[in-house]
């Protein structure tokens, strides 16, 4: 019936036309009602453990404790005297980055530093502005 429709209106002829049958999923949508309940997993509670916290104040300035990683036996690494370290340990920046004005400009950490400061910036502007 369709078919004959639309070739009196577009003046198709009968066998150019291919008739099409449409259908509409009906079936598995969600029904107001139907509340179906999902199980969350138990979560099992574990007891924390307290690890042991060394309190002796000489042997928190001659080992480093916590290191040990042995189960049975063996001992925390003991701390040397700063002449059996490495003289570039005692140069490493552990504090703050150094700001952008004391950095070479012909290095790459200068130009990376640069980049994350004018994003921080742009995004600063760009949250307070309304919209």
């Amino acid at each position: 019936m369709m078919s004959s429709i639309i070739c009196r209106l577009f003046h198709f002829s009968r066998s150019s036309v291919i008739p099409i049958q449409c259908t509409i999923q009906t079936r598995n949508y969600a029904v107001l009602g139907s509340k179906k309940t999902v199980k969350k997993p138990l979560l099992v509670s574990t007891e924390k453990k307290e690890l042991p916290v060394e309190t002796d104040a000489h042997r928190l300035q001659t080992h480093v404790c916590g290191t040990n990683l042995l189960k049975e036996g063996g001992e925390d690494v003991e701390i040397k005297p700063d002449s059996e370290y490495p003289s570039w340990l005692w140069t490493i920046r552990t504090g703050p980055p150094p700001p952008l004005e004391e950095m070479d400009p012909n290095t790459k950490q200068y130009w990376k530093r640069l980049r994350v400061l004018a994003l921080r910036r742009n995004n600063k502007i760009q949250s307070t502005k309304p919209f």
